[in-house]
């Protein structure tokens, strides 16, 4: 039966399921539920009564609250495992959370998640000092870094703000360019070199 899950309850010396019939009902009278369907069935083994319990409901009284929550499921588990690995390696050198006590200046975490990006970028998948991802390693930079700023123990060396609006004038010229250029060489990567 789709919608439904078979539960067996064994009634010794009740050939004729009434008493499971009674413990039935009364469970129902206790925990009515709609679209659930109670079957008792007696002929195969008389000693056996078959309930049929949905496996579904039109709500859950706890969705409404929890899809307001933080959502981790939308967190891939396999990359917070592989960061968790490049923090692992960090705890074994420095002693785990020490930015936490101590606090971290921006632009170290800055330069090290950026240099681990630029290997990742020119083809060097993975760092040979800690045999992990340089993507793993530059994530744990960005955590550590991240982590100290909501610890609010960071150092916040970055330069002096720059006008806004820089990005978006950079957009622009960016468009002009493949304005200028609508039909480009196609580009020379590694897959295709």
């Amino acid at each position: 039966m789709a919608g439904s899950r078979q539960l067996s309850y064994e009634f010794k010396n009740n050939h004729d399921n009434s008493g499971a019939v009674e413990m039935i009902e009364r469970a129902e009278q206790q925990t009515p539920r709609k679209n659930a369907k109670t079957v008792v069935s007696g002929p195969v083994n008389p000693d056996i009564a078959i309930i049929n319990l949905p496996t579904t409901k039109e709500t859950n009284p706890k969705d409404a609250v929890g899809v307001r929550k933080v959502p981790f499921h939308v967190v891939p588990h396999r990359v917070i495992a592989n960061v968790g690995l490049a923090l692992l390696e960090g705890a074994r050198k420095y002693g785990s959370y020490n930015w936490r006590a101590a606090g971290v200046r921006a632009s170290v975490y800055f330069d090290a998640a950026n240099r681990h990006l630029a290997d990742w970028w020119e083809g060097v998948d993975i760092d040979p000092d800690s045999g992990l991802s340089h993507v793993d390693k530059a994530i744990a930079s960005l955590t550590v870094l991240r982590d100290s700023m909501m610890q609010g123990n960071w150092v916040d060396d970055r330069p002096i703000r720059a006008e806004q609006g820089w990005v978006e004038a950079a957009n622009a010229k960016a468009s002009e360019i493949i304005e200028r250029y609508p039909d480009p060489k196609a580009p020379f990567t590694q897959k295709n070199a």
